[in-house]
């Protein structure tokens, strides 16, 4: 053992002094450059001070350099803030989500040390990120059951202005993670990656197909990262080979698309408060498909990912829902449409909106649940609240029927006015608490259409009178009490609003 520990310690220090080792040489090569990210060379040097350089990796590029054969690309880029989880809540009522690897560089940086020149920062924090994409469970493991869990792993190092000599344990494609409060007065910030080959990624707003496939021939990392205007994608060049071949900017196109609709419904394009943050769909080896912190992830094998790198596919039937209701779980606001037992519920109203707007069959018509519904909550003998004990696709119904109502009536925008009066106005409560944000939104409902819907909630059990225990990935304990009913009738009542001219709870598609 005490051999290990010597040897262990060993090793380090001979990197440590690899490392300082490298520094000085990179310090010294400075004086050649015109600025500390070594960008460009000063026009006095010239071919004969090669020979003064120090570090071999500088001296390569400014050979290139002076030869008119160097390619900055990917190599040295300025990186962009993009909003931080605080700042998307306070803009947008959205935290947490959205991609945190937004600042694809395009290097694949090998194990071992590594040079990165940053600029200026202005003071703002950026790191390097390197998550682990095809990380898979260790041989013999179920993968369900993996021990180290499903999530994405992820290696970070600090960047700081100057040198950075990073030690990379694995191998990887490489991210900037640059986040700030006030991201678009944060400022550009300048990088070279001295080290590192370059993968490429592919961004929908540049490239071009045949951009694409040469990305795809030319791959030096397993995954090649595809960048749409609205959802970032991470999946194994092995399938974007099979499913997506001379098809990048469609597949791109499709993923925008379903996600711009749910931004159409949450009255994000109405009120011009689209995000400039992506949400990210990457590769996993665990699960067929989930949602976590960092995104949506789907099983890298040939059947899930032809679901979800074929760009026919991706908008069609499973494929298209699944995306929409995991990404749903990204739009939902908590807690104000997204009350105790609503998780699986005010999701799927984006699920709905996005897979029928592209010509998809209703999953409430297909599976029958408007029958079933009407069956087990308003024709039900012991009839409760329509969040006591009922299905969660049930519990959408009345959900949709207001967005069919309106639309047929001319108020397509129907959930666009609503989210936005909740995005302008205080949740009412979380927790046991969170109960109040239902007579918020019914409220709003009323206000935004300028309609009595008293009878519609009634039927539907929103006006219940009781308590209600329920288990929605935690567990509540609401107490629904009359005066909080007669407060939201009466508010309803000094309105003086018109009543509908049908029975809202008949209402289905054709």
């Amino acid at each position: 053992m005490k051999q290990f520990i010597l040897l262990f310690c060993l090793i380090f220090n001979v990197s440590g002094l690899f490392s300082q080792i490298q520094r000085t040489q990179v310090e010294n090569d400075l004086q050649f450059f015109k600025d500390p990210t070594c960008s460009k060379l000063k026009k006095s040097v010239k071919q004969d001070d090669l020979n003064r350089f120090q570090s071999p990796q500088l001296k390569s590029i400014a050979e290139q350099m002076l030869t008119g054969t160097f390619d900055p690309a990917y190599r040295i880029t300025e990186y962009e803030a993009y909003a931080s989880p605080k700042e998307l809540a306070r803009t947008i009522k959205l935290g947490n989500g959205f991609s945190r690897y937004e600042n694809i560089t395009g290097m694949y940086l090998e194990e071992g040390d590594n040079i990165i020149l940053v600029g200026d920062t202005k003071g703002k924090e950026i790191s390097l990120m390197i998550p682990y994409w095809m990380r898979k469970p260790a041989e013999g493991i179920e993968p369900t059951k993996d021990p180290n869990g499903w999530g994405l792993h992820c290696e970070q190092a600090p960047l700081k202005p100057g040198i950075n000599i990073i030690t990379i344990k694995r191998s990887g494609n490489a991210y900037i993670n640059y986040f700030d409060d006030n991201a678009r007065k944060a400022p550009k910030i300048k990088i070279h990656f001295v080290t590192g080959k370059v993968n490429g990624y592919f961004d929908v707003a540049k490239h071009t197909n045949e951009d694409w496939d040469r990305l795809l021939d030319n791959a030096v990392s397993p995954i090649m990262d595809a960048r749409g205007k609205h959802v970032q994608v991470a999946y194994p060049v092995e399938y974007f080979n099979e499913f997506t071949r001379g098809k990048g900017v469609e597949l791109m196109s499709n993923y925008d698309k379903m996600m711009n609709l749910q931004y159409t419904l949450m009255g994000l394009v109405k009120y011009k408060k689209v995000p400039k943050n992506r949400l990210l769909a990457r590769v996993n080896f665990n699960y067929y498909m989930f949602r976590d912190g960092d995104g949506v992830a789907y099983l890298g094998n040939k059947g899930t990912m032809r679901m979800v790198a074929h760009p026919d596919v991706v908008i069609k039937g499973d494929p298209c829902w699944g995306f929409s209701h995991e990404v749903g779980h990204a739009m939902q606001m908590r807690p104000q449409i997204t009350w105790g037992g609503m998780t699986e519920v005010s999701n799927n109203i984006f699920s709905l909106y996005t897979t029928t707007s592209l010509g998809n069959e209703s999953r409430l018509k297909a599976q029958k649940n408007y029958v079933s519904a009407r069956k087990n909550i308003i024709e039900n003998p012991e009839k409760k609240s329509y969040l006591d004990g009922t299905d969660v696709f049930d519990r959408l119904v009345p959900f949709w029927q207001l967005h069919l109502y309106f639309s047929e009536k001319g108020k397509p925008d129907f959930y666009a006015d609503v989210m936005e009066l909740m995005r302008r106005t205080p949740d009412w409560g979380n927790g046991n608490e969170s109960i109040n944000n239902q007579f918020q939104f019914i409220r709003f409902c009323c206000d935004v259409t300028k309609t009595d819907l008293t009878d519609f909630f009634d039927k539907w059990g929103f006006f219940w009178v009781g308590n209600i225990k329920l288990n929605d990935y935690a567990a509540y304990d609401y107490t629904i009490t009359q005066e909080m009913i007669d407060e939201t009738k009466a508010y309803i009542a000094s309105k003086k609003y018109k009543k509908p001219d049908i029975d809202i709870t008949t209402v289905t598609e054709l």
